[in-house]
């Protein structure tokens, strides 16, 4: 289950994402306080953090640096009534947000930025995976690839198939005359 950290100092804020979002089979943690959602930063790997920007304990774009640092793959969203040209830049640069949501807010726009920035937290995850994944691959032939170098110096010619047209292996009569 995707798991998405929502902050925001204003509980009706909350009360009303918690509400847009519980519809969704997502598992949706509120937090009015920075320092607890910090913490559970450290608790739970989390696909989405939305924040506010404007908070009496720390900004939304510092506590989106902190986030990143700790959880660098999950996506990062800013919510504010505050959106001026400076607070977005520096959003975009330091806290490498993935969106900015005005507020009041559209649901439909909430409901999509955290639609597309769960697809992309599991296309992300899915091709890391299969990065691994190739990666082990690798590491298998070219040990396969010395083990035959290996055999090959050892018994010359053991590495060598003879088939005919259907693939079968052609087995070469033994002389023994000597």
């Amino acid at each position: 289950m995707m798991k998405i950290q929502l902050l925001d100092d204003e509980q009706h804020v909350l009360s009303a994402l918690r509400r847009l979002l519980h519809p969704y089979d997502w598992e949706v943690h509120v937090f009015s306080d920075a320092q607890l959602a910090l913490q559970a930063l450290t608790e739970h790997e989390y696909a989405v953090i939305v924040s506010d920007l404007k908070m009496p304990e720390v900004d939304g774009i510092t506590y989106l640096q902190f986030a990143r640092q700790r959880q660098p793959n999950a996506l990062r969203i800013l919510l504010s009534a505050h959106g001026d040209r400076q607070s977005m830049l520096q959003a975009i640069n330091q806290a490498e947000i993935y969106r900015f949501i005005s507020k009041p807010w559209a649901d439909f726009e909430v409901e999509t930025a955290l639609r597309t920035a769960i697809d992309l937290f599991l296309l992300r995850d899915e091709n890391q995976r299969l990065l691994l994944q190739l990666r082990q691959q690798q590491s298998d032939l070219e040990r396969q690839e010395q083990e035959l170098l290996r055999l090959e110096a050892e018994y010359p010619g053991i590495t060598r198939v003879h088939r005919d047209n259907d693939g079968s292996v052609l087995i070469d009569e033994i002389d023994d005359s000597f």
